[in-house]
């Protein structure tokens, strides 16, 4: 796990989300994160930290989640 990754992650559980570092999944492309709240729609996050592009696959998978009623976002770095 990254650094910036470890940033991401305090930052959505200070809003009170259960964060999820999705490590393995039977899916390439699938976001870094699942955050979770009580009443919430469940929100993806792909961490993209310093020198980090997006790939091809990752914007389709976010694409992908958005369409079933998922919130799906990149977090990417900003100096």
């Amino acid at each position: 796990m990254s650094n910036y990754q470890s940033k991401v992650i305090k930052k959505y559980e200070k809003l009170g989300y259960y964060v999820i570092n999705l490590v393995k999944t039977n899916r390439n492309g699938i976001p870094d994160l699942l955050c979770l709240k009580k009443g919430e729609v469940p929100l993806f996050v792909e961490c993209k930290g310093p020198g980090d592009t997006i790939k091809p696959l990752q914007e389709y998978r976010v694409r992908e989640l958005k369409g079933l009623g998922f919130d799906a976002i990149f977090d990417v770095y900003k100096k």
